[in-house]
C-alpha cells in the first residue's frame, strides 16, 4: 500500500527537474514538481516518496490531514493498551 501525504509548496527552485519546498506540519522537505508543472507556491500538492504526484484544493489538504491525525491518535490509543496489558501479566 502507498501513502501520499498533503503539504504545501513554500517555494519553488526552476531548473533541469522542477522542485520545491513543502511543508508537511512544520516540516519542510525537498520535493520533485514535476508531475505538478501548474503547481505554484501556497497550492497543496500530495506526495508520495518524494514526488508530488496531484495537486488538491486547501478543503480537501486540510480533511486529509484530519484523517491522518485521527488515525494517529487511534493508533496511539491501541499501543497504549498493548502496554497496559503487557504491564499487567
Amino acid at each position: 500500500m502507498c501513502l501520499g501525504i498533503p503539504g504545501e509548496i513554500r517555494s519553488i527552485a526552476e531548473g533541469e527537474l522542477r522542485t520545491g519546498r513543502v511543508v508537511f506540519g512544520g516540516v519542510v522537505k525537498e520535493v520533485c514538481l514535476a508531475y505538478v508543472p501548474d503547481a505554484g507556491v501556497g497550492d497543496f500538492v500530495v506526495v508520495h516518496a518524494g514526488f508530488a504526484i496531484s495537486r488538491l484544493d486547501r478543503e480537501a489538504a486540510a480533511r486529509t490531514l484530519g484523517y491522518l491525525a485521527e488515525a494517529a491518535l487511534a493508533l496511539g490509543e491501541e499501543r497504549a493498551e498493548a502496554n497496559d496489558e503487557e504491564d499487567s501479566r
